[in-house]
C-alpha cells in the first residue's frame, strides 16, 4: 500500500487556509541552523536511537518527518535508503527541504500540510517523527491522534515539545516563561503575532501549548501507545555518578518527576501496540 492517499499530495495552492509564508528571519535562521555540525549529529542520533527501538533488522522503513523543517531529519534517513516523507506547513521550508535532499542525491516525498490532518494512508508509517512540533499547534490532540492513524502496530513515535515543568525554554525570549499563568501567557502570544515578533524568533505560530511527559503519556496510551521518557532511553555509561544518577531516576518516580523539572524539553518516545483484541 502506497503511504501517501491517492490524490493526497497538498500543495501550495490547495493550502490556502493555512499561512504557509512566514518572515525572512525565521527561514534564515533556520535554513542556517539546520545545516550546523551539532544540528547533523543530533539527528543522526536520534535515527540510530529510534532505529534500535524499531528493531528493524534492516529492513528500509517509511518514515514520516512531520515538521520537516528544513529536512535535515528527512536526509539523515534518506542516507540509509529509508523512505522518507516530510510535512511542514511552511511553504519556504519545504521546497528548501526538497532542493537540499535532491541536491544530495537522495530521494524523498515533501507535502505542504498541516498535522491536524496528515496526506497518508492508515498504517502506512514505520516512524514519526514530530520535533519540536506540538507546542505550535492548539488543535494538539488531533496531532496525536493523526500520528497513531498513519503507524502501524509496532511502529515508533517520537515526539520533542515543550516542557511546562521547567523555567528554562527556547520558546520566547522571556524568563520563567514556562511558569506564567495562562492569561499572561496568551497577551505574550498576541504580541509575537502582532507588535513583537522577535520575542517569539518570528515564529509565524509561536508556542501556544505547555505540556509534562505524564500528560501526552496518558493521552497517548488512550490512542494504544506504549509511551517511555527520555531517562528510559538514556545509556548509563561508564560514569559511576551519571550510572547511579539515572539508576536513580528510573527506579524513584519522585526523583524522576524532579529530573523532568531540570529538563527545558519535554521527549516520548512511543511504540504503537496490535489492535485490542475484543473479549
Amino acid at each position: 500500500m502506497s503511504p501517501q492517499h491517492q490524490g493526497r499530495t497538498v500543495e501550495p495552492s490547495e493550502s490556502a487556509k493555512w499561512e504557509t509564508r512566514t518572515r525572512s528571519e525565521f527561514i534564515e535562521y533556520y535554513a542556517r541552523q539546520s545545516l550546523s555540525a551539532a544540528s547533523e549529529k543530533r539527528s543522526r542520533e536520534l535515527r540510530d536511537k529510534l532505529l534500535k527501538i524499531h528493531n528493524d533488522q534492516g529492513r528500509k522503513l517509511n518514515v514520516a518527518d512531520i515538521g520537516c523543517n528544513a529536512g535535515t531529519q528527512s536526509r539523515v534517513w534518506a542516507e540509509l535508503g529509508h523512505r522518507v516523507y516530510g510535512v511542514d506547513i511552511n511553504e519556504e521550508l519545504v521546497r528548501l527541504a526538497h532542493a537540499r535532499i535532491t541536491e544530495a542525491g537522495l530521494e524523498g516525498a515533501f507535502h505542504i500540510a498541516s498535522a491536524t490532518s496528515l496526506p497518508f494512508a492508515d498504517a502506512s508509517m514505520d516512524v514519526c517523527i514530530a520535533p519540536e512540533l506540538l507546542e505550535h499547534v492548539a488543535d494538539w490532540r488531533r496531532c496525536l491522534e493523526e500520528f497513531a492513524r498513519i503507524l502501524r502496530p509496532g511502529g515508533v513515535l517520537y515526539i520533542s515539545t515543550t516542557n511546562r515543568l521547567c523555567p528554562v525554554q527556547h520558546e520566547y525570549d522571556l524568563p520563567l516563561y514556562s511558569w506564567y499563568p495562562a492569561s499572561l501567557k496568551r497577551r505574550y502570544e498576541h504580541l509575537a503575532v502582532t507588535t513583537r515578533p522577535e520575542i517569539a524568533n518570528y515564529a509565524t505560530y509561536p508556542a501556544v501549548n505547555w505540556f509534562t511527559y505524564y500528560q501526552l503519556r496518558d493521552y497517548l496510551k488512550g490512542l494504544n501507545m506504549e509511551c517511555s521518557d527520555r531517562f528510559d532511553n538514556m545509556k548509563r555509561g561508564q560514569n559511576p555518578l551519571r550510572r547511579f544518577a539515572l539508576y536513580a531516576i528510573q527506579l524513584a518516580p519522585p526523583i524522576r518527576w524532579i529530573a523532568h523539572v531540570a529538563s527545558p524539553s519535554t521527549s516520548v518516545m512511543a511504540r504503537k501496540l496490535s489492535p485490542r483484541t475484543p473479549p
